[in-house]
């Protein structure tokens, strides 16, 4: 099993991600990957001209890994990679790559959605938008704590 948990201070690119993740992939039958964007738009339709996530130095990481552990543990998964960026962040740039590989798609699928789910409400980040309106902080919305919680719900 193989984890790789990474907090990316600079430009984060998808398909080199993907890419590397594949590479010399002969056992397993399913990948799933989940490339998450910044909006130029927020959820009250004003304009975002940054994105910006802020992190505290080694909780950030540890929360990041937490997850991807908990993640492993829970699915059937050969291997995971969560890279997350941090810092600021335009709209049209990679906030996370994350990809799972498993035996079949099932398993590879829903370590995917289970990652994300926990890495948008609980990864130790202060989230802040800046547009022409000004700063806002970004906090999770109920869909966001409904999504976490039927995870709760299920046996592993």
């Amino acid at each position: 099993m193989s984890l790789d948990v990474r907090l990316v201070p600079g430009p984060l690119s998808a398909p080199a991600e993907l890419e590397a993740f594949l590479a010399g992939r002969t056992t397993e039958g399913a990948v799933v990957s989940f490339t998450g964007l910044a909006r130029g738009v927020g959820k009250d339709g004003s304009i975002v001209d940054a994105l910006t996530l802020d992190w505290y130095p080694g909780m950030t990481e540890r929360s990041m890994r937490d997850i991807a552990e908990a993640a492993a543990a829970r699915f059937p998964v050969r291997d995971l990679v969560v890279a997350h960026r941090c810092g600021d962040i335009v709209p049209g740039e990679t906030i996370v790559f994350v990809a799972t590989a498993a035996a079949h798609r099932r398993a590879a699928f829903e370590a995917a959605d289970y990652l994300m789910d926990r890495l948008k409400t609980e990864a130790a980040f202060w989230k802040r938008e800046t547009g022409p309106a000004g700063v806002r902080w970004i906090e999770p919305v109920d869909e966001d704590r409904a999504a976490v919680a039927r995870w709760k719900d299920e046996t592993p």
